[in-house]
Parts: structure tokens; C-alpha cells; sequence
């Protein structure tokens, strides 16, 4: 079965992205508002984001061929640390912007209108972002997730940013503003650590997700019963794939065709339980001490 493409939901994102922009950068031109100029520069990386998610997700559906044997999937890695480096920019800016304006504070004007714009901003990123989460994690997407909790992340700093431009609405304290654009850009830079981060760990083979290990783990250890044993057990994920690979060790005196149709039983079981993942084993005679020697990574 084909796997559906997913770059109309990059597609929406870029959308967003453009709708957002438009509408907080209005915000910021009626009230003058730092915090919320700080929202549309946010909004801006969102927009890149997008632009590069689309990219990577047209590369990593492309199929597998003689030079990417293994598919094109951790394309979606790149997506993900290139927008946490345009996060971790975004904030500098933002932080430059608020020290400036804490220095020399300035009154808000038609903080009302700009606060419902910002409003209205946010009600459109909250629900792409809903809509992409969902699609990330039915795809098993790290790209569309990563851009999900991005987007979430700007709602709540969105809200965050009304609520400090409303506060001194009605204090008069011209220096909540810019206090809120620096915890604004604080904010950001762990969003875009934590998607670095991610994205780096992708980039090293890193091994599946402590629950998916424990579903492979439960699937071989059921086979002990049967008088099977396995070692040597490894997992990467590659984008929205896994793999998974193990030695299956045998009694010696079975034929070829009973190995490997257990081993086919095996890896049918691990697929069923974690869809998208490609199984390699090795068939392995239980009592032959090579066997239990063969286990290294470089053998």
C-alpha cells in the first residue's frame, strides 16, 4: 500500500505561517508593542520552518535507490535542526529588541484592536497545529511533529504576550512589555534546543523509543518458551521508518526451511506491532560457541 504523501501538510503550515505574519504584524503596527513584534518575528521562523519542512518531506518520500539504499527518511532531521537554528536566532533578535525597549520604554497605542488581531492569530495556529500533530503522529512524521509543538509553542508564547500587553494596559507599567518579549525569547530558545537536540539524535542512529524496545523485546522473549533464544538485538529509527535486527538462535539440527520460517514468524510479529519498520535476522545453531561470540557491532 502506498504511504499517502504528507507535504500538503506542509503546505498548511506555510499557509499558516503567512496568515500569522500578516495578522501579528498588524497587531504590532497598532500598538507598538515589542512583545508582539517579537510574536511576528516568531511567526517568521514559523514561515521557514514550513519552507523547509516542505523541502525535506519531498526528499524523504522519495523511494529508495542504488545510492540510499535505506530510504531517504532522516532528510526529516534536517528539517527539524534547521528550525531550531532559526528558533535560537529569532530569540537573539527578540532579546536584543526587548533590552532596547526596557531602557526606553514606550506607550502602547489601540491595545484592544492589536490584542484581538493577536487573538485571532493564534486561534489559527493552535488548530494547525492540532491538525498536524495528529498527522505527525499517525505518520510517525518527526518534521510535521516538530512543527506542531513549534507552532503550540507560539500559542502559548502568543498568549503570553497578550496577557503582558494587557497588564499594562491596564497598570500602566511600560516595562511589563519588554519583560515579557525576554521571557518570550527565553521560551524559544529551549523550544529550539529541544528540536537541535532531536534532530542531532536522529542524525546518530539513535535507538527506538524506550516503548517501542519494550514491544521487540516482549515479541522475542515469548519464543524462549519455544526452546528460542536471540541476541545482539539493535534498533535505529530513519524518519518515520525503524529497523530492527537480531541474531535467532536455533537448535543445530533443524533444517533451513524451519529456521527460516521462524524467523519469518518472528519478524511478521514485530511489523504487525510496529508498523513501518524493516526486520534483518540472522540464523544462528544454539550450541555452537561461535555463536554466543558473534554479537559485536564490527564482527
Amino acid at each position: 500500500m502506498t504511504t499517502p504523501s504528507l507535504k500538503r501538510f506542509a503546505w498548511l503550515s506555510i499557509f499558516a505561517a503567512v496568515c500569522t505574519i500578516a495578522l501579528k504584524a498588524v497587531a504590532w503596527r497598532l500598538t507598538g508593542s515589542v512583545g508582539l513584534l517579537s510574536d511576528a518575528l516568531e511567526s517568521i521562523v514559523n514561515l521557514a520552518g514550513a519552507m523547509m519542512a516542505l523541502a525535506m518531506l519531498t526528499i524523504a518520500e522519495q523511494p529508495a535507490d542504488d545510492r540510499h539504499a535505506y530510504g531517504h527518511g532522516k532528510a526529516e532531521y534536517f528539517s527539524g535542526g534547521f528550525e531550531g537554528f532559526l528558533i535560537l536566532l529569532a530569540a537573539a533578535a527578540i532579546g536584543v529588541s526587548a533590552v532596547e525597549r526596557l531602557l526606553d520604554p514606550q506607550p502602547l497605542s489601540d491595545v484592544g484592536i492589536g490584542l484581538a488581531v493577536s487573538v485571532v492569530a493564534s486561534a489559527v495556529n493552535f488548530a494547525t497545529a492540532r491538525i498536524l500533530l495528529a498527522a505527525g503522529q499517525e505518520h510517525r512524521s518527526l518534521t510535521l511533529e516538530a512543527d506542531a509543538h513549534h507552532l503550540m509553542t507560539d500559542v502559548w508564547t502568543s498568549a503570553g504576550v497578550i496577557f503582558g500587553v494587557g497588564a499594562v494596559a491596564l497598570t500602566g507599567w511600560l516595562w511589563l512589555d519588554p519583560l515579557i518579549a525576554l521571557l518570550v525569547a527565553a521560551n524559544i530558545v529551549w523550544t529550539g534546543w529541544k528540536l537541535v537536540h532531536r534532530s542531532t539524535s536522529g542524525l546518530m542512529d539513535g535507538a527506538l523509543p524506550p516503548e517501542d524496545h519494550a514491544q521487540v523485546v516482549a515479541i522475542l522473549s515469548r519464543y524462549r518458551d519455544e526452546g528460542i533464544d536471540h541476541h545482539a538485538l539493535r534498533t535505529r529509527e530513519s524518519g518515520a521508518r525503524r529497523f530492527v535486527e537480531f541474531h535467532v538462535l536455533v537448535p543445530g539440527a533443524w533444517s533451513v526451511r524451519k529456521g527460516h520460517n521462524l524467523a519469518e514468524r518472528m519478524e511478521s510479529e514485530i511489523r504487525a506491532a510496529l508498523p513501518r519498520t524493516t526486520v534483518i535476522t540472522h540464523l544462528e545453531p544454539l550450541e555452537d560457541p561461535v555463536s554466543h561470540e558473534d554479537i559485536a557491532l564490527d564482527r
